[in-house]
């Protein structure tokens, strides 16, 4: 709407700008050129509300073609993307498929080769392809995923979509709102100047400064009772100071009611309310703006209880207060007042002093953005509101050190997507900005490589909640548009939450990873043990179906235990990991094949055991000839061996792989139950596999005796020793 005419208008745009206070706005300005939306005083906008006065005008844009519409059509064109786990699971998916036929190929040229039956090698094929394929792996990550969605709810985090739980853990550049997220949404008075000295709010005293505190509640409008909070924010502001303080408005309205006012007036930027004391007596209050008041009106001055004329002097100090104050962006008011007149005239009247407020900044906010920093996270912050604000919050948040770390949406607006994509390493405060700017923020950084966590409550908010890796929409003060667009929403809207988000997902990442190397690495084991009898002409090791027990029951539940894991000490301490890193990067590929080839040799050491000891007793040779001639009388045994050795490495070595680092005997093992219930599970149904008659039957093994137990055991813990010995000291030595 194009305003026509406007009479102390005020209208709050939070919800499309993200600017904390209240515009006002003038029919009578002409803007010329391309002007920052929430620049636009001479117009009005659907889905914003007027909070003061009253105003007429034209309808110049309806639907699709207003500003909520725009928002609407970027919406819309926003294509979701796959998270940096997905494009990594899909990855391996592929490798895992063309491994699985790469096996199948090459055992059926060694068949034709060995003139064995094809048939016989067909189901051997199928089964070592089956033991390429972690079946577990799906069901592994999804849960974990899923256990991490609870895990996040206990830190106020609702996760929406579920592959964002892990996304988080990729964060490098965390944009935020200002308004409501790195500060409190809540106008507050900081600065008060009486008396001729400029101190801390808390400074007042209510007996000493009982005209101040008075004269600031009583000259307003606003209403403060409980949780209702109707008004002005400057004037609540005003009304929470008198509070804290113990003067409450309704009270003090009673014992001094108002028996005539001047209402706030934009060309006059003053407001003045006239009371009457119980004694009869009347007194005019009038706040408003300094220079208005200093120019004239204020010929007299209240210090230290007596009324003296104003002089020069006084002025220049009380300008000079005000500036101070203005120059960490608080917004200044000055009180006066005048006696035994109810005219409200506002002429002739007495300066008492000045209060500076400001939405301040949240205290555990701080804190957080100096985790990030040492997680090496970029903190940038994103609002409507002015310049010299926004760089004020985010030196105090220690966001931004100098002025040339911020930008406003109108300089952004003469950049291309190109320019701004170079610039935006060097700025971390975007000022004025409209949500288009803040599509284009996101997607400079995206152009670097980083992967962008984005919070915001507006409706302005939703198309760069969308854009971003993570959109984050607040819980309590967020448009549902701004959820619906969200990958979560903060129950709490704190931004030191979105902290102990990225620390969580940080850690579930680490988990999965560490069940992906499990997992890949047992099965690795698997087809070793496998292929190389094979080769090697003799009997397979393992049937199809001991293959799928493993591959279920040992693999899959510690593979589980691996994902929920508790963190590991310090995860907020390393950098983020590169979008693009591998699932096996930093050694990993070379823990999968190494270990893997151990835990294969070691069940084709216990297969090849059975054969060997028998033509040991006998005195006959030893060749591959007379093992395959043995096996043939002792094939279930070395088969079941073989079966035994494989399930108790992989639980094994899956109680090592709940780290990387620590050794085995430092690890608070109380810490993940799941992970000693798995192992003990895993334990106690091999034993019945081996021993049920029933289940002898249906796996094709045979009843062990405790020596030959204690020797698999023995055997089983191969795989375990050899990742402490090498790799973690490695990975140690690595880190020092």
């Amino acid at each position: 709407m194009k305003l026509t005419e406007t009479v102390n208008l005020k209208i709050d745009e939070a919800a499309l700008t993200g600017e904390s206070t209240a515009v006002d706005k003038d029919a009578g300005t002409v803007l010329e050129g391309k002007v920052a939306l929430g620049d636009r005083i001479n117009m009005a906008y659907a889905s914003t509300n007027v909070t003061y006065g009253r105003g007429e005008g034209i309808v110049v844009a309806t639907a699709m073609e207003t500003e909520m519409g725009k928002i609407a059509a970027m919406l819309s064109g926003e294509k979701e993307g796959m998270t940096p786990l997905q494009k990594r699971l899909a990855d391996l998916g592929k490798l895992l498929g063309f491994v699985a036929i790469g096996i199948c190929v090459l055992l059926f040229v060694v068949a034709m080769l060995q003139k064995r039956d094809l048939t016989e090698m067909l189901l051997t094929a199928i089964s070592l392809a089956v033991a390429a394929v972690p079946e577990g792996l799906p069901a592994t990550v999804t849960i974990v995923l899923a256990l991490g969605v609870q895990r996040m709810a206990k830190v106020n985090t609702i996760v929406r979509k579920l592959p964002a739980v892990e996304t988080l853990g990729a964060v490098s550049v965390v944009c935020s709102d200002k308004t409501g997220t790195l500060t409190q949404n809540k106008m507050t008075v900081t600065k008060i100047y009486v008396f001729d000295e400029l101190r801390e709010v808390e400074a007042l005293d209510q007996q000493k400064d009982a005209l101040f505190l008075e004269g600031f509640v009583l000259c307003n409008d606003a209403v403060l009772e409980g949780d209702k909070r109707l008004g002005d924010p400057t004037e609540l502001a005003l009304l929470d100071m008198g509070l804290k303080f113990g003067l409450d408005r309704s009270s003090l309205q009673a014992e001094m009611p108002r028996i005539n006012e001047q209402a706030f007036d934009s060309e006059r930027k003053l407001m003045t309310t006239v009371h009457q004391r119980a004694d009869k007596e009347v007194i005019a209050y009038t706040k408003g703006a300094v220079d208005v008041m200093l120019a004239g009106r204020c010929i007299n001055i209240y210090d230290q209880g007596q009324v003296r004329p104003i002089t020069e002097a006084d002025k220049a100090r009380i300008r000079a207060a005000s500036d101070a104050m203005a120059d960490t962006a608080l917004r200044v008011l000055a009180l006066a007042y005048e006696e035994n007149d109810d005219s409200a005239d506002e002429e002739g009247i007495t300066f008492i002093g000045l209060v500076g407020m400001i939405d301040p900044p949240r205290e555990e906010a701080k804190t957080s953005v100096e985790a990030f920093k040492r997680a090496s996270i970029k903190t940038v912050m994103i609002t409507g509101d002015h310049k010299n604000t926004a760089f004020a919050i985010a030196k105090e948040l220690g966001i931004a050190e100098r002025m040339e770390q911020c930008i406003t949406g109108q300089e952004i607006d003469q950049m291309s997507q190109e320019e701004l994509n170079e610039h935006a390493q060097d700025l971390c405060v975007f000022a004025r900005v409209s949500p288009e700017n803040k599509v284009a923020i996101v997607k400079a950084y995206q152009s670097n490589g980083q992967i962008v966590s984005m919070t915001g409550d507006g409706v302005n908010d939703a198309p760069s909640l969308k854009a971003a890796d993570i959109g984050v929409a607040m819980g309590i003060t967020g448009t549902e548009v701004s959820k619906g667009a969200a990958d979560m929403v903060l129950a709490d809207d704190n931004f030191s939450t979105i902290e102990k988000a990225v620390e969580e997902g940080r850690t579930i990442y680490n988990n999965i990873r560490k069940s992906v190397v499990f997992l890949l690495s047992s099965n690795w084991g698997e087809i070793v043990s496998m292929f190389v009898a094979i080769v090697l002409g003799l009997a397979a090791p393992l049937r199809a179906v001991h293959i799928l027990w493993v591959n279920l029951i040992t693999d899959t539940l510690p593979g589980l235990a691996l994902g929920v894991d508790a963190k590991e000490r310090d995860v907020m301490g390393a950098p983020p990991r590169d979008s693009n890193e591998s699932l096996f990067a930093g050694g990993k590929m070379k823990i999968i094949g190494i270990n893997g080839l151990i835990i294969g040799l070691a069940t084709l050491g216990a297969f090849l055991y059975v054969p060997v000891s028998a033509l040991l007793r006998s005195g006959t040779a030893i060749s591959l000839t007379a093992i395959n001639t043995a096996l043939a009388s002792e094939l279930v045994r070395a088969q079941t061996y073989a079966f035994v050795t494989l399930a108790l490495s992989q639980l094994f070595y899956a109680v090592g792989m709940r780290s990387f680092e620590t050794p085995v005997f430092k690890m608070n093992h109380k810490s993940n139950r799941l992970m000693i219930l798995a192992f003990v599970l895993g334990i106690g149904l091999q034993v019945c596999v081996t021993t049920i008659p029933a289940l002898n039957t249906l796996f094709s093994t045979t009843s062990l005796g405790l020596l030959e137990w204690i020797g698999l055991l023995l055997v089983s813990t191969i795989p375990l020793w050899f990742n402490e010995l090498i790799f973690k000291t490695k990975e140690r030595h690595r880190h020092q």
